[in-house]
């Protein structure tokens, strides 16, 4: 008798709860509807990119089911937050104007010898494969995922980090002239370039992924081409985009959105379905391209991996 032995975060159809008016379908439709008026992504538009021929690549058994349908690439990458690209969930037609070629990623600080390496070449130190992962926006959105990357421990191999290097910083790029968020205005008074950051055990969890590619290409540049993290466990403001520089550091990184409020947005950022951001619930989700409202796992239903690493941190603010 075949026996199906369910993952920690698959959640069953009996568990999906009716839509409410907290960040309701017409509220998400709305959104589209501006995505939809920006512009999609046009991919006759996409600059060439030398890394094509790797993908797609080989799937990884262990993270093959996430426990409901990936989302449809059209709405991945025409509903998501870049800020340097805009405010508004439609930015992938501005997002259009990120130059993804050349891209040096600076690895520094505490480690053996500061290297700068070229995306291209980095991707010949790596294998790529291909990881299906659930994502958690703050604001009580999710999607599915089928990322293309590597995991974050290959590029600590790469980097030889010292013993005090206690957390990684990570920093994308500050380039008013081509990113029309980072000019003068609202958004261009804040403290640019994006920057967050995460500890050396997160950092080495299986979890934690490099991401270069996704739905079987290079990953969209609305979705932070060339190189972005992915940590399904967290809130993904912790998932920067477009990376130019990994420090290995003494010290905790403030990340910008920390800088600017954190009263709402914390270092840590763990998925916890019972701590409220103060604004809103985080009680349930509104699963992107469905409108279905469900309920939100502790981790993001990840926690058989990741609860671990927080034992003995019950006094941080581990779920903000």
């Amino acid at each position: 008798m075949l026996i199906k032995r369910k993952s920690g975060w698959e959640l069953p159809e009996h568990l999906v709860t009716p839509e409410r008016l907290f960040l309701n379908r017409r509220a998400l439709l709305a959104g589209l509807a501006g995505a939809a008026l920006a512009g999609f992504a046009d991919p006759s538009r996409a600059e060439s990119d030398p890394s094509q021929g790797l993908y797609p690549a080989a799937p990884n058994p262990t993270y093959r089911d996430a426990g409901r349908a990936i989302t449809d690439e059209k709405y991945n990458t025409n509903y998501n937050n870049f800020y340097e690209f805009g405010t508004s969930k439609g930015i992938a037609a501005e997002a259009e104007k990120l130059r993804i070629r050349p891209w040096e990623i600076a690895i520094d600080g505490e480690v053996d010898k500061p290297i700068t390496i070229g995306i291209d070449d980095l991707l010949k130190k790596v294998t790529l494969e291909e990881r299906i992962y659930r994502h958690r926006c703050v604001e009580a959105w999710s999607m599915v995922v089928p990322w293309t990357g590597f995991p974050m421990r290959k590029l600590v191999e790469i980097a030889k980090p010292k013993a005090d290097a206690k957390y990684v910083r990570f920093e994308t790029f500050n380039d008013p002239e081509m990113a029309s968020g980072q000019q003068p205005g609202l958004f261009g008074s804040m403290p640019w370039p994006y920057v967050e950051g995460l500890t050396m055990a997160e950092a080495m969890n299986d979890l934690t992924f490099m991401v270069t590619g996704a739905y079987g290409k290079p990953v969209a540049k609305s979705m932070g081409a060339p190189i972005r993290i992915h940590m399904p466990w967290k809130y993904g403001f912790k998932s920067i985009k477009s990376i130019i520089k990994v420090s290995f550091v003494k010290e905790r990184p403030v990340g910008m959105w920390e800088q600017l409020q954190a009263s709402e947005y914390g270092f840590w950022a763990n998925v916890n379905p019972e701590v409220p951001h103060p604004r809103w619930s985080q009680a349930s989700e509104q699963v992107l391209g469905t409108g279905e409202r469900i309920p939100t796992q502790l981790f993001n239903g990840y926690g058989d991996y990741v609860a671990a690493l927080y034992a003995g941190l019950e006094n941080e603010k581990l779920y903000m």
